[in-house]
């Protein structure tokens, strides 16, 4: 039989290391990373392009927002400035930042609260409970918009800024089980030593659990937090006073005061569309770190 030819290579002098055995398959490897690299690149360059598209677009006359080019070609900044003096963007900010803010905490506190329920106390029907709170998630939101709704009209908070965060209250399924996940994997005895000191079941949410949750306490901020800002069904069903718009719906109300007559100004909702787009991308990179801890740490967890 014929033997696979194998390069030995030789330890450096004086060193007691056994000489390496280099064989075809070793030599594949670095192919193997310069594939897997590129693979990604193209993956990310994906990725980017739109975001890279919609800046270029932005900064381009009427004439030349759709022709494909990555490179303005006149560059017109002056879309930016253009957009603060025709549209109350600042507003739109602002509104976003405070339901944004609103609707985050309230979504956290509540599902940290249930989530630590479910994750804690060993009671009859926990895990059906439990699977019942996972169902409701099965629901589409069409199913209960209307009947929201009629609530919020029967309370007289139908056009205000309330129902865009309110309901966050009541927890999410989602981020309740994102964080009794997390909870579980907290040892039991530093609860159970901390009950023997006498601390109760509010001190031990308060003093325990939310500090070794903060990872994952960061990621449903973040998750909400974007969601909120891209939401734009609530505010088509609940705003009608313009200057309680959030930004989805102000750059809805954009697209209409620039489309009528047949003379789009794309480059103006463009440039604005950067502009409600930065705030989210600098909000990742301020919590990238715990962004990627987070989700490593909450996939872990048993019952």
């Amino acid at each position: 039989m014929a033997t696979a030819d194998v390069a030995v290579t030789a330890p450096p002098s004086g060193s007691s290391r056994p000489p390496v055995a280099e064989g075809p398959g070793r030599r594949r490897r670095p192919v193997t990373k310069v594939l897997w690299v590129l693979v990604v690149g193209l993956l990310v360059l994906l990725l980017l392009y739109p975001f890279v598209w919609l800046v270029s677009a932005s900064l381009k006359p009427r004439s030349e927002v759709f022709d494909n080019g990555l490179i303005p070609n006149p560059l017109q900044a002056s879309n930016y400035s253009e957009v603060w003096q025709t549209t109350s963007l600042l507003t739109w900010l602002v509104n976003s930042v405070v339901v944004g803010v609103a609707a985050a905490v309230a979504v956290t506190i509540s599902s940290a609260l249930v989530a630590f329920g479910f994750a804690y106390f060993r009671f009859r029907g926990r895990n059906t409970l439990f699977a019942l709170v996972l169902g409701t998630m099965m629901l589409p939101g069409t199913v209960t918009m209307v009947p929201t709704y009629l609530i919020w009209n029967e309370i007289g908070l139908a056009s205000t800024q309330v129902p865009l965060w309110a309901g966050n209250l009541f927890a999410s399924a989602f981020y309740v089980f994102m964080l009794r996940q997390f909870f579980l994997t907290v040892p039991r005895d530093l609860f159970e030593a901390a009950r023997i000191d006498g601390a109760n079941h509010w001190r031990l949410f308060r003093s325990i659990a939310l500090p070794l949750a903060r990872p994952a306490l960061i990621i449903v901020l973040v998750f909400e937090l974007r969601a909120s800002w891209t939401d734009l069904v609530k505010p088509l069903i609940y705003l009608r006073d313009p200057a309680l718009y959030t930004v989805p719906r102000g750059l809805k109300s954009v697209v209409d005061q620039f489309g009528k007559g047949g003379e789009s100004q794309w480059e103006i909702v463009l440039a604005a569309s950067v502009l409600a787009t930065i705030p989210m991308v600098v909000l990742f990179l301020l919590a990238q770190r715990h962004f990627v801890q987070g989700i490593a740490t909450t996939g872990r967890g048993g019952s």
